[in-house]
């Protein structure tokens, strides 16, 4: 039996004894984003991905291990655990064969076998199944009990099937060879159900569809399911023998349940009941089992794609570019009720707000300009962020014709994305953090900051209501919260946190901090003043040692008493620094920044027992940039002027855009028209794509081209491929090595819609 730190290091094909070390530091409370960073000695050099898979597969693991524990004991105390049955727990790597091994151990209701077992049958079932050559109407007749609810020789015969029947489906070994074939030739069959076209037209490939179950990609799993939830699908497993026949019976799965248990037809007048009794197990006990088993397998699989793509895109999404800490002018698009204005400070302090009528009904285009234009002059606010929503082209083209009319102001309108931001408005952070704003007011706030810092700002909102998601609400919340909190978390920390400037949702974020000490740090700070230094975070209540070890390297002081606080070296290194310092025989303000003269150094001089070669090569890395930010240069998507409305679009239109969402079947792209187009995945590229992440990410800025508007839908197909042929190259000779790739290339069958209906829908909610 292989133990956890084995398993999870053939996983993750790493030394058993990094996996060991990880374990010890998590169990003592250490953060995975503290390890990845600074005890890289400690695991040698496991990544924040090794350490997040640690993570999370020891906590199933660990449960697999009390699972196996309980079902020992519950057998034990039945006093049937035989040492085979125990080696065969023992060895069980998955939570399904522990559970097929305990199956025929398991507590169950009074099933129909039980009765019969209480009515006397077994030893009849016993009897025709080890010798076949009885006649079972003859055999059965010494065991009529009226008594017991056996009138006749009928009635027997029906409860020694039950229990054989039960037998036969509980047994592992044909359990584990039925899911085995089942999952290989298994169709998954969608149907309508009656009456539902109308309710369920965004399902309707998926009216009459059948796909092996093994192929069926986790988009289109969650469509279905999505179908079925709803009431709009009936789905159901089968084997492809039982679809292909005219009897409708699965021969192949009948055959191993009859070989299992030595059913053979030779014409013994036993033979032929023991055979139904065999196809009676398929039909009523193992494929309903099997079905739902494996159905359920689907969807967990489906859930954890969608998990994985939307902590992707989450990733990519907070650790967008930032604009900087500018002044900002944030605007919140509306028709009727106006737009919201609010001005924030180069710290992101809300110093104005207004409401501006440009639009329709009230029409006041040019007092708006000018109200505008004030509020640019008197705060120098240049950047000018307005949300994505209703009217945010139009309000765009405000911006753009004042900034044309009066260029002094050299402004520059940049459109972000504003979902979630009305979740945010009406939390009860909002509601704290900007008591004497309105609502609506306090999204134009939220739209100002996000382009500031997008991080900072985003953090403050769950990370469900972002929209970079695949059916995020259908997914298991609990596995969702944990994968999307790890994802925020690590994206933090990359980055650092201002310790003097940071929000309470921000810092309780950073390794080691939790919502309580976040608050202490800000109420600290309020009461005190800013921090001089790391060490002078010790003040705070309830931050002990401990907490600051885990959190000390990811805070920064600007201009603090010593330019490391500032920078990613913790402070347990400084003395690492005051040793270079003494080599070098320079100022700490002449050592930081001057890469010629750390180039020059060796990082195995300064190796003592405590901190290895790792550790030294990122102090000296950190010390050419203290506080470098990881996050991309900052650029911004520029929409075609007059190109508002799908009414505007026309195929072959080149436009710019800003890929707003990734999924597994291609990229949906924000063009400035209120509604995401689908570049899908055969539209990427010349060559074949098996990932779109590996071609696009949330975030960057690309040229499409316009294939088709479905206006009465509202779906528009994209293409990054600009022209319809891929550009000339030389002639390569098709070999056995490219020719596949070649074929490959051919377009490939429309997205399903309702993913991409899901998708939009998933853009424009809240």
């Amino acid at each position: 039996m292989k133990s956890i730190a084995q398993r999870i290091a053939e996983e993750l094909s790493v030394q058993e004894s990094q996996v060991i070390a990880a374990v010890t530091l998590l169990d003592e409370g250490a953060t995975v984003p503290f390890i990845a960073r600074y005890r890289k000695e400690v695991t040698n050099n496991l990544t924040d991905t090794h350490l997040r898979h640690i993570h999370e597969r020891l906590a199933i693991l660990r449960e697999l291990e009390e699972r196996r524990a309980a079902i020992l004991k519950s057998i034990r105390e039945q006093e049937k655990l035989t040492p085979i049955l125990e080696q065969a727990i023992l060895e069980a790597e998955t939570r399904t064969r522990l559970e097929d091994l305990y199956l025929p151990f398991k507590p169950k209701r009074h099933t129909k076998a039980a009765q019969a077992i209480e009515a006397g049958l077994e030893p009849l079932a016993d009897q025709l199944l080890a010798t076949p050559v009885l006649t079972p109407e003859q055999a059965a007749l010494p065991f009529v009990n009226p008594d017991k609810n056996v009138p006749d020789a009928a009635a027997a015969l029906d409860g020694a099937r039950e229990i054989l029947m039960e037998r036969f489906a509980e047994s592992p070994e044909v359990t584990g060879r039925l899911r085995e074939l089942l999952w290989d030739q298994g169709i998954v069959q969608s149907k309508l159900v009656k009456g539902q076209e109308e309710k369920g037209a965004k399902f309707s490939d998926y009216f009459a569809a059948s796909e092996p179950i093994r192929k069926i990609p986790p988009h289109r799993a969650l469509a279905m399911f999505r179908g079925k939830e709803e009431g709009v699908l009936r789905l159901s497993l089968d084997h492809e023998e039982e679809i292909a026949s005219t009897s409708g019976e699965a021969t192949l799965c009948v055959a191993i349940i009859s070989r299992h248990f030595n059913l053979q037809d030779r014409q013994r007048p036993a033979d032929g009941w023991l055979l139904d009794t065999a196809r009676q197990t398929w039909r009523k006990k193992s494929k309903p089992r099997l079905e739902t088993d494996l159905m359920k397998q689907l969807m967990e699989t489906a859930h954890e794609e969608a998990i994985r793509v939307f902590a992707r895109n989450l990733k990519e999404l907070l650790l967008a570019a930032p604009a900087g800490m500018l002044p900002v002018i944030g605007l919140d698009p509306g028709l009727r009720t106006g737009v919201k204005v609010a001005v924030v400070d180069a710290t992101g302090k809300v110093v104005k707000t207004d409401t501006l009528y440009p639009h329709p009904p009230r029409n006041q285009w040019r007092e708006s300009m000018a109200r505008l234009a004030e509020l640019a002059r008197h705060h120098g606010a240049q950047l000018v962020s307005i949300g994505n929503g209703t009217a945010s082209r139009e309000t765009e083209r405000l911006v753009a014709e004042l900034a044309k009319t009066m260029p002094e102001l050299m402004l520059r309108p940049v459109v972000v994305s504003e979902a979630g931001a009305s979740v945010y408005s009406a939390s009860e952070y909002a509601s704290q953090e900007l008591p004497e704003l309105d609502v609506s007011l306090r999204g134009a706030v939220s739209i100002a900051r996000r382009l500031q810092d997008p991080l900072a700002e985003l953090v403050k909102t769950d990370p469900k209501s972002i929209g970079v998601g695949q059916y995020q609400h259908d997914v298991n919340p609990r596995r969702m919260a944990e994968a999307l909190d790890g994802v925020v978390e690590d994206a933090v920390n990359a980055v650092g946190v201002d310790v003097n400037t940071a929000s309470v949702p921000l810092l309780e974020r950073v390794s080691g901090l939790n919502k309580t000490l976040a608050k202490n740090i800000v109420a600290h700070r309020d009461l005190k003043g800013p921090f001089p230094s790391r060490h002078a975070l010790l003040a705070v209540s309830r931050f002990g040692p401990k907490a600051f070890e885990q959190a000390a390297g990811f805070l920064r002081i600007r201009n603090g008493t010593t330019p490391l606080d500032g920078s990613a070296v913790h402070p347990e290194s400084y003395p690492v620094v005051e040793r270079i310092l003494k080599r070098v025989g320079v100022e700490m303000t002449r050592l930081i920044g001057n890469h010629t003269l750390l180039k020059t150094l060796n990082p195995k001089e300064f190796v003592d027992t405590r901190f290895g070669e790792p550790t030294i090569r990122d102090i000296l890395l950190e010390l050419e940039k203290p506080g470098r930010d990881p996050r991309p240069e900052f650029r911004t998507a520029t929409f075609k002027e007059g190109v508002e409305s799908l009414d505007d679009l026309e195929p072959g239109m080149i436009l710019e855009g800003a890929v707003s969402n990734v999924t597994n079947f291609g990229a949906f792209v924000d063009i400035g028209v209120h509604q995401d187009g689908l570049v899908h995945i055969s539209a990427m590229a010349h060559h074949f794509v098996k990932d779109p992440h590996a071609v696009v990410k949330a975030g960057d800025i690309i040229k499409v081209r316009v294939l088709e508007v479905d206006k009465p839908r509202r779906r528009i197909a994209l293409s990054m491929r600009l022209e319809d042929s891929p550009p000339p190259a030389a002639a390569v000779p098709v070999t056995p090595t490219n020719r596949t790739a070649t074929k490959r290339t051919l377009p490939a069958p429309p997205v399903d819609s309702a993913m991409a209906a899901a998708f939009s829908k998933a853009k424009r909610t809240p």
